[in-house]
């Protein structure tokens, strides 16, 4: 008889028509109380991922996909619930009463710091490709393999013959968010050493991608060259630490004063890590307040766990889920 139950309410369900699928983006508007993004996919099934801010991705089960989907195409309150109770058969009060559960939920994952959205949206947090997805997540785009001439010894040149043009780059982004993939990074190499890097991330600001970039971050003691980037809509910036050097802090400080998101990578190594912490210390002062750890070896996990603490005193916000040269040695794969 159960069996028999769901199976009625599982036609029930199927005869509503889902949403339809493909992929879904609300910016914010400039007098809003914070900035966001929201960038929704909607699955063949009517299920959905929810991107927030690039940083926060949620699973979505048809009913909450719904609500998402026309939160996003900029519906009010009343046109939702008009639409959510002709389709589903519920009564307007109820319908209401769900859609501000769901608003207050969002509004929270938005304007609210290292929440877990298993608390607050009953969802599960996404482990990347742990579930069938139509897309990935983001897409990382070694622009260069170019490095600083200082560097230059440990470019991996020899891999390739040529890099791709402005024109075949364009093509690589456009085809990106045609898959449904809504986050683009550049990386290298360093990718500032690309002339027309200002203009690849105006073409994913265009489609109306979530763009970021991974640096040195040291053509940013140029301000006007940092302002371009920001100006073509770039949306964050990671950048390596280089503790010794004087351009990467005055860089940082460039960096620090303009409205947009910074994190910070670092390497724990034997060389460093007697002062690791004296260097989470300074990056604060500077007002950095999310910060990517690695170690090199699993010697030192725990040197590492001293400094995920140390982060957590400084209310930094930890990060690990970025592109930079991959390590399993991290404060959330350790559990610290």
């Amino acid at each position: 008889m159960l069996k028999k139950i769901e199976n009625w309410f599982d036609d029930i369900f199927e005869a509503v028509k889902t949403v339809p699928p493909g992929v879904y983006q609300y910016q914010a508007p400039e007098d809003a109380p914070a900035p966001y993004k929201l960038h929704l996919r909607i699955e063949d099934d009517g299920s959905g991922i929810l991107i927030i801010n690039a940083s926060t991705v949620l699973h979505l089960n048809r009913t909450a996909a719904e609500y998402a989907y026309h939160l996003v195409k900029g519906r009010t309150k009343e046109e939702i619930t008009t639409i959510v109770t002709e389709r589903y058969d519920i009564n307007l009060q109820q319908a209401q009463e769900d859609l501000d559960e769901f608003l207050v939920k969002i509004d929270r994952l938005v304007h609210t710091e290292d929440l877990d959205p298993v608390a607050y949206l009953d969802v599960d947090r996404v482990t990347p490709y742990s579930k069938k997805i139509s897309a990935p997540y983001r897409l990382d785009c070694a622009v260069t393999y170019r490095l600083r001439q200082a560097d230059n010894e440990a470019a991996p040149t020899d891999r390739v013959s040529r890099e791709l043009g402005i024109d075949e780059w364009k093509q690589v982004i456009r085809k990106a968010w045609d898959a449904g993939i809504p986050h683009i990074n550049f990386t290298g190499g360093e990718p500032t050493l690309r002339e027309d890097l200002p203009e690849l991330i105006a073409e994913a600001e265009e489609l109306g991608m979530v763009c970021g970039i991974l640096t040195d971050g040291l053509a940013f003691t140029r301000k006007t060259f940092l302002r371009s980037l920001l100006q073509s809509g770039l949306d964050y910036i990671m950048m390596v630490a280089d503790p010794d050097s004087k351009d990467f802090w005055k860089a940082l400080r460039n960096v620090m004063s303009e409205d947009i998101a910074v994190t910070v990578h670092t390497t724990l190594t034997t060389d460093n890590k007697d002062q690791f912490t004296d260097l989470m210390e300074k990056l604060a002062k500077e007002n950095v307040t999310s910060i990517s750890m690695s170690a090199e070896s699993e010697a030192l996990s725990c040197p590492l766990e001293k400094a995920s603490t140390k982060a957590a005193e400084l209310g930094m916000t930890q990060v690990w889920d970025l592109p930079v040269p991959y390590s399993n040695l991290h404060p959330v794969a350790l559990e610290l």
